[in-house]
């Protein structure tokens, strides 16, 4: 395998396997570098029914395995590893990855983002067979059902109120007595029929054996617990994007998010991001691909014009 490439791919989520499709159709031979949880979030989903094809919907895993051998077919080499090291500073650009480290005129940042988990016992078990982080996701799975999100923002508010448009009930569970979400999100998630607050409240654990059916709920006045019946749960305690390697290569917003400077490209020429790494206000695999799309075509112009 070469070690000089025209361009490196980090991640194979939505977004970087777009990107390594499009660069490879456009003669760029890219690498993808693919991480060690290969495909991206959508691994972690189980129905897919929003993304544009599959009038009956589709798994994630299968989704982003499909796109995988559509990269493949362009001749797109993996290498199914994390990134170690990144030197952006000298060029040719320098990726360090099982134990080689490549070089290459241009990089395309994919790595995503990951959801913030309570990190209770059950819960990681139950990802796709009723907990989830994305409302604009699975909200149409829980129609006539009672659904719990955990937050107090105006992630949590948003989450809530998409939820409002299926479930026939949304209890939102806080730790405080206030939201920490703007005012106009808090008093549309209060004023809002289907939606009820649980104050000072922390969850304990998911309940249910093949899906969720419930979770333990800790009252933090009184100091006792109850379970509490709810046929989903919805985390919306935030993200982080999968930036830690990139800290003081590219230039990142206060919450570690990648700043685009110009089009698809950081501050860092011939650096260029696309999808949730940089992205935190859509958060979805459709526009993950068009950003993957859009980085690989900058790529291509920056390469003609270097």
């Amino acid at each position: 395998m070469a070690q000089t490439r025209k361009v490196i791919i980090l991640g194979s989520g939505s977004a970087g396997l777009t990107a390594a499709i499009y660069a490879a159709r456009a003669q760029l031979h890219p690498i993808v570098i693919a991480g060690s949880q290969r495909g991206g979030q959508l691994t972690m989903t189980t129905d897919v029914e929003n993304f544009p094809g599959f009038p009956e919907g589709v798994q994630g895993p299968e989704l982003m395995e499909m796109v995988r051998r559509q990269a493949e077919r362009f001749e797109v080499d993996f290498i199914d590893d994390d990134a170690s090291a990144v030197n952006f500073k000298t060029q040719p650009f320098q990726v360090t990855a099982a134990g080689e480290t490549l070089s290459a005129d241009a990089v395309i940042i994919a790595t995503g983002a990951a959801t913030n988990w309570l990190g209770l016992p059950n819960e990681q078990r139950l990802i796709g067979h009723g907990v989830s982080s994305c409302a604009p996701c699975d909200a149409f799975f829980f129609r006539g059902k009672e659904v719990a999100v955990v937050g107090g923002g105006d992630s949590a508010m948003e989450e809530a109120l998409v939820l409002t448009k299926f479930a026939t009930r949304v209890t939102i569970i806080h730790r405080r007595d206030q939201f920490r979400a703007s005012k106009i999100m808090a008093e549309r998630a209060l004023n809002h029929g289907k939606v009820a607050v649980r104050w000072h409240t922390a969850v304990e654990d998911v309940l249910g054996d093949d899906k969720v059916t419930g979770l333990r709920l800790r009252d933090l006045k009184a100091g006792e617990s109850e379970d509490f019946r709810v046929d989903g749960l919805f985390v919306a305690i935030g993200h982080h994007p999968n930036t830690e390697l990139f800290r003081g290569q590219v230039d990142l917003d206060a919450a570690g998010y990648v700043r685009l400077h110009e089009h698809t490209m950081t501050n860092v020429r011939g650096v260029f991001a696309a999808g949730d790494v940089h992205d935190h206000r859509y958060r979805q695999a459709v526009t993950a691909a068009a950003w993957g799309c859009m980085a690989a075509m900058d790529v291509e112009r920056y390469l003609e014009g270097h």
